[in-house]
């Protein structure tokens, strides 16, 4: 079936405000977050209905048409990005919350909604979803799944895939299958994990039962500045083995701060090398107690500076800044490029060192903001895609700090998934063993390769192009670490 002929049998089969076609209209899907890589697709379906779901990815299985499912679009590694000749899948009209059950603490929500929505409906009756991405204002609770996000709580409360308990997905038939259960577990193989961060390459998700938590009697944040960003980094090993697990410990460091400072004034001491920001959640006497035991920790870790939160207006705040890292690098560069990958937080210091190293090397500014107390780095590549090869030159060296990453131990992505960004560092994280089977799993799941083809999973030929099937003698580089 041709293109045209294509489009003209999804017009008559779905309404026709379901339906965009026209390339001014097309326009504002051509990418997510990561709006380096552009790409018109051949339509958007926004359907309304199940019904209306199911029936185009059965079209689209029966005529051998690619979909790519969109959530909010906010993802940051091309995992949304449109293929020509492909249908973009958005769930953006999926936006209702189908029931909050208060005795099993869980909440029944359509894949539109977005990720603080559930907190806010939770909250009448003292619950809240504990996954907080930067972008919770936006990102849909969907995308949150098919990425696995994180958040600065995710320390002590886990990634999504520790917060939810039973999804409803279709696959590319339309078939529709539910992977989980409204109970505590589940019988036989862990499908939940599986499709947790699958990318879309397995199925679409349109229902998912996300878990609650108590909204925590007490919530403060310390604030600690040090000289030096190796003395932050032994701060938060520090903790780490003082047996506290604080809510949230985030670290900027002096490039980040600045940056905050003037788009948001939250009050960081702008002299600095780096901040941490430490949360602690609980009852009025845990987190009392827990504050004197962390101030000690980093007193004795080299704090030049501490500061306690002692209203919620300063707690919020203290996040303000943090949560507005992102958006602040908008003030330094014309462009940036937001790295994932995450590390044994005994390697923080040394890491950030080949950083600095790898930023002079290509002569590019690097600004760190990250989960410091799970390791997840997210060093911020400042460039002006205006001039000619700077961009191609962050690329390479996007590439070289999630290599580094692996080096140490760690993996290529923390939260923000694999997408298209990520899809050659694959090969350095992975032998062409471990990638033959991701190939065999997702057939199972999807056997045309129409469900988001070409993203997260490279083949081997592709590796084999990009020269990086780095094993030796069947090992990967520090095998005695922990692959996380």
């Amino acid at each position: 079936m041709t293109n045209d002929a294509f489009l003209s049998l999804l017009h008559r089969r779905l309404p026709a405000q379901c339906v965009l076609s026209h390339p001014e209209d097309l326009r504002p899907y051509e990418c997510d977050a990561l709006s380096a890589y552009r790409n018109l697709p051949l339509a958007v379906v926004i359907p309304e209905t199940l019904e209306q779901t199911r029936t185009t990815l059965a079209l689209c299985a029966a005529n051998h048409i690619p979909v790519v499912a969109r959530g909010a679009g906010t993802g940051l590694s091309g995992g949304a990005l449109p293929l020509s000749g492909g249908i973009l899948l958005s769930l953006a009209r999926f936006t209702r919350i189908l029931g909050i059950d208060t005795a099993n603490r869980t909440a029944r929500v359509q894949p539109g909604v977005t990720n603080l929505a559930i907190s806010r409906a939770a909250e009448p009756y003292g619950l809240y979803y504990a996954p907080d991405p930067s972008s919770q204002i936006a990102c849909s609770i969907g995308g949150n799944v098919a990425e696995n996000a994180g958040g600065v709580h995710c320390l002590k409360y886990g990634l999504t895939v520790h917060n939810i308990q039973q999804l409803e997905i279709l696959m590319i038939d339309g078939e529709p299958l539910t992977i989980g259960s409204q109970a505590l577990d589940s019988p036989g193989f862990d499908l939940l994990a599986l499709l947790t961060g699958s990318e879309g390459m397995l199925g679409v998700i349109t229902e998912i039962t996300v878990k609650l938590l108590p909204i925590p009697e007490s919530a403060r944040v310390v604030l600690a500045a040090f000289a030096s960003v190796e003395a932050a980094g032994a701060a938060v090993t520090a903790t780490m083995a003082s047996g506290i697990i604080p809510a949230g410990l985030e670290l900027l460091d002096l490039p980040a701060i600045r940056a905050v400072e003037k788009f948001v004034h939250t009050g960081y001491p702008e002299d600095a090398a780096a901040i941490l920001l430490c949360e602690l959640d609980g009852s009025r006497a845990d987190v009392t107690a827990q504050i004197e035991r962390i101030e000690a920790v980093f007193s004795n870790a080299g704090a030049t500076d501490l500061q306690v939160s002692h209203t919620e207006a300063e707690r919020q705040r203290f996040w303000a800044g943090r949560k507005a890292a992102f958006p602040a690098m908008g003030r330094l560069s014309p462009d940036y490029y937001c790295m994932d990958g995450t590390i044994p937080r005994s390697y923080l210091a040394e890491v950030l060192e080949k950083i600095a190293a790898l930023s002079r090397e290509y002569d590019l500014p690097v600004c760190n903001v990250f989960h410091a107390g799970d390791g997840n780095l997210h060093p911020l590549i400042l460039y002006d895609a205006n001039r000619p090869g700077e961009l191609e030159r962050t690329e390479e060296l996007g590439g070289r700090i999630l290599e580094l990453c692996v080096a140490v131990g760690g993996t290529i992505t923390g939260e923000h998934g694999v997408g298209l960004e990520k899809i050659n560092q694959m090969c350095v994280q992975f032998n062409s063993a471990e990638l033959s089977q991701f190939h065999a799993v997702k057939a199972a799941f999807d056997p045309q390769g129409l469900l988001n083809p070409g993203k997260a999973i490279p083949t081997l030929h592709r590796c084999a192009e990009f020269g990086a099937m780095h094993v030796h003698d069947g090992r990967l580089p520090h095998p005695e670490l922990e692959r996380f």
